[in-house]
Order: structure tokens, then C-alpha cells, then sequence
């Protein structure tokens, strides 16, 4: 039976409200670009290079890729540094996540390294180590009992996980072995094991 959308020549009729020779939104490729732009950005913030990998995926051309992209950033729908910043705060506050660890993860985004480096920037040295030291708190707390050799690996491995230099990690994990009145000394790092 044929298809009563589709004429004899192959072309579909005129639907009421669509003037003859307009094009559909999947003919054309900036419209289409603009909606899987818009549908990912409504999902979840997306740094520029995110969105252009995805058109890519769809096939859209890259000089319409450009031209959306460019005027999604005029706009200010794209802005990487508000993404970049947004992100540190977040993961910072929430996981706990040193600057190393923060500087990989928008790196793996696309985000340019100069945006890095300020978004980054952002956290001062007394909070990255406050942070540290609550993780260390916790993780403590949570090993209370394991032998102290055990409780230290686990401390400092995770802060090595969150991206903390070794030098914080291995400063704030005595602090707080000492403050807690174990009597466990950690071995000085320059001399050795």
C-alpha cells in the first residue's frame, strides 16, 4: 500500500502552515546544530569543545559548527571561563578535589589551559589545605582501629586520588595523627623509608 505522505514522484505534499520550497529543521544543518546545542545545554552546562565534539558526532559541517557555536558564545550560552569557575566551586566544596585534580578534569573538557590556570587559581592555598584536612578528619575517623601504618596509606593515597600535592598531604596527615594523640611518627619524607 503506498504511502499516502509521499507522492507518486517521491516528494511529500505540502502540510498546511509550511509554505512550498521551505525547509524542514532536519534539512537544515545550522538549525539542527542550534537544536542538539540547546538540548545538551538543557541537560547539564557544557564547555565549547563538548558541544563541538558532539555536532562532529552528528555529522554537522565544521564552518556550521563555527557559525552556531561563535553565535551561542555572543550570546553567552557558551562561556567556558563561567563553566570552568562554576566547576572548581562546585567539585572543590562538594568532593573535595585538590587543584591538580580540578586542572585534569577541565582539561579533559576542552577547556584552554589559561582558563585552567584562572579557574584554579581561584582557590587559595588555605582553603585547598582546609579541605585536605577535613577529608583527612573523615578518613581517619572512618579507620579508627585499623593499625596506624594502614590509616596513614589509606590518608594519603586518597589525597594523592583528590590531587593534593604530596607535601600537604604528608604535612596535614601528621597534624592530624598528632592531634588526635596517636602516637604513630611518620617517617620524614627526605630521608626515606
Amino acid at each position: 500500500m503506498p504511502d499516502p505522505l509521499v507522492s507518486a514522484d517521491g516528494e511529500q505534499p505540502e502540510q498546511e502552515g509550511d509554505p512550498a520550497g521551505a525547509t524542514r529543521p532536519d534539512d537544515d544543518p545550522e538549525a539542527k546544530a542550534r537544536g542538539i546545542c540547546l538540548r545538551l545545554l538543557t541537560s547539564a552546562p557544557r564547555t565549547r569543545a563538548q558541544l563541538e565534539q558532539a555536532l562532529r558526532r552528528r555529522g554537522i559541517p565544521e564552518d556550521v559548527t563555527e557559525s552556531v557555536l561563535g553565535r551561542f558564545g555572543e550570546v553567552g550560552l557558551i562561556d567556558d571561563a563561567a563553566f570552568a569557575g562554576a566547576w572548581v566551586d562546585s567539585r572543590h566544596a562538594g568532593r573535595g578535589l585538590g587543584r591538580r585534580a580540578l586542572a585534569a578534569e577541565l582539561r579533559r573538557r576542552g577547556v584552554a589551559e589559561e582558563t585552567v590556570r584562572d579557574a584554579v587559581d581561584d582557590i587559595s592555598a588555605d582553603q585547598e589545605e582546609a579541605a585536605a584536612r577535613r577529608l583527612v578528619r573523615r578518613k581517619l575517623d572512618s579507620t579508627r582501629g585499623a593499625p596506624d601504618e594502614a590509616r596513614v596509606r589509606r590518608a594519603m593515597g586518597m589525597l594523592a586520588r583528590k590531587g593534593y600535592p604530596a607535601g600537604l598531604a604528608y604535612r596535614v596527615v601528621r597534624e592530624e595523627l598528632e592531634s588526635e594523640g596517636s602516637g604513630f611518627q611518620l617517617p620524614d619524607p627526605d630521608l626515606g623509608p
